[in-house]
């Protein structure tokens, strides 16, 4: 049973008590683990990265890293939509704004939307319907992605008259391979959510009105393991993984015998002798 705590408008230090502004933050307990849910909160503009979400995005995920008892985190929109991407209305507002000061704003903005990839615990998107853009790029750098089946996702950025931006020339390569990343961003074409599993965007397709309990699901199988494991393993799949089988190796060395230290370990060969449910502390 998970136990769910929604935010309110209260000033307190922790992620699930900030106030936030175009996003929505709730906590959901399993055991002495939290799961957090995020929620894009701007559907009558299909939740496009304005100013305020963006500085909201940027408190959130600045609380949640330093939350020791985090155990995964679901990424998610409110409304029909995932994220339309940037807010067009300021990306063309300054036409006479130099190459140098856009590209300051630009990276400035980049980097706090893909500070996801900075938290040391998985991270799910539940792409609920349209990730366009960057609003995909931030889908990309979740470790795990799920989709609603009708959903439809592309990065159309040449079609605009841009370049691609968020990262999205080496997240997209990182995660679906070059052939498709020359597809979708030389062509713009949009694709469906049942689409993007065999081209490797998203790992399962489901309903829309089934995606946020698979994705919980999944999530709470992730809370329930033991933390020190899943924290290493997520940390050494990241970043398109080990840049050699000798770096492999070597990493699995130092972080496998790290795990045969813990309290966790012992647990786990003993819940699986007496064939019950593993109780992991993070020892």
């Amino acid at each position: 049973m998970i136990a769910r705590t929604t935010i309110g408008p209260m000033t307190e230090a922790s992620w699930w008590e900030a106030p936030y502004q175009h996003l929505c933050v709730e906590r959901h307990d399993v055991g002495q683990r939290r799961i957090a849910l995020v929620r894009l909160d701007q559907p009558d503009k299909r939740n496009a990265m304005s100013d305020e979400m963006t500085a909201s995005w940027a408190r959130a995920m600045g609380l949640l890293r330093v939350d020791p008892s985090l155990a995964a985190v679901v990424v998610t929109g409110n409304g029909k939509a995932f994220c339309s991407g940037g807010d067009l209305s300021w990306i063309a507002s300054e036409p006479d704004a130099t190459a140098a000061d856009l590209r300051v704003r630009m990276t400035a903005f980049y980097r706090t939307w893909l500070t996801v990839k900075s938290l040391e615990v998985p991270t799910i998107a539940a792409i609920n319907g349209a990730a366009i853009g960057a609003g995909l790029a931030v889908a990309l750098a979740h470790d795990i992605r799920y989709v609603a089946d009708s959903a439809i996702l592309g990065v159309p950025f040449t079609a605009l008259g841009l370049h691609p931006g968020m990262a999205t020339t080496w997240s997209l390569p990182e995660v679906a391979g070059l052939a498709v990343a020359r597809d979708l961003l030389l062509t713009g074409r949009m694709i469906t959510g049942e689409e993007a599993v065999p081209l490797g965007i998203a790992s399962r397709a489901v309903p829309a009105a089934d995606l946020l309990e698979v994705a919980m699901a999944a999530a709470t199988r992730v809370a329930q393991a033991a933390p020190v494991a899943t924290r290493l393993t997520t940390v050494a799949l990241r970043n398109a993984g080990h840049a050699s089988f000798d770096d492999a190796i070597r990493w699995e060395g130092l972080a496998q015998a790290v795990t045969m230290t813990t309290a966790d370990l012992q647990e786990g060969i003993r819940a699986a002798a007496q064939r019950r449910p593993a109780v992991f502390t993070g020892a």
